[in-house]
């Protein structure tokens, strides 16, 4: 890949990124409190341990793409201040925000570098974007199921949900 073409993707995926940045984070709000332990199954993770690897995972692959370098310690075991969707939303908005921001200011080089990712993917930092967004997103879903489960409501992620729904603009 070319760092035009690399480049290119990159202004392309970059505002996409932020946009799923700032819905995940909702979702990781809308968690209720008092759940933490929820799992659908016992081969499912608990809510507030999906929510941290949510968060971590993310802040792991934007990072890692906007350096050049997964550094995969990040996003690891949930730190003790992270006791709540609440918190971890709030950690997420800010720390995974800020690393999706510094994506649009890569230049064509830096979104053409190859990041490696334990041996066993490399890739050009563009193309490391939807793997990140489409691992987010993967997770993210199986989040909101658990939110009314839980006794949470379902914020609008893609479209209205039976909990917020879309409200039409008035006509003047």
């Amino acid at each position: 890949m070319s760092p035009n073409e690399a480049k290119t993707i990159m202004d392309f995926m970059a505002p996409a990124i932020e946009r799923e940045v700032a819905t995940t984070a909702r979702v990781l709000a809308a968690m209720p409190e008092g759940h933490d332990d929820y799992a659908p199954s016992e081969k499912c993770m608990k809510a507030l341990d999906l929510a941290w690897h949510i968060a971590g995972a993310d802040y792991m692959f934007v990072s890692g793409i906007a350096t050049g370098k997964f550094d995969t310690a990040e996003g690891g075991k949930r730190p003790d201040a992270m006791n709540s969707g609440a918190a971890i939303s709030a950690w997420y908005k800010a720390e995974v925000g800020k690393a999706a921001a510094a994506l649009k200011k890569m230049t064509p080089e830096q979104c053409a570098v190859v990041i490696d990712f334990h041996g066993v993917y490399q890739m050009p930092a563009a193309a490391w974007t939807q793997l990140a967004m489409c691992h987010s997103v993967h997770h993210r879903g199986q989040l909101s199921s658990y939110l009314r489960p839980m006794g949470g409501k379902v914020p609008a992620i893609y479209g209205g949900s039976a909990d917020e729904p879309i409200t039409m603009p008035q006509s003047a």
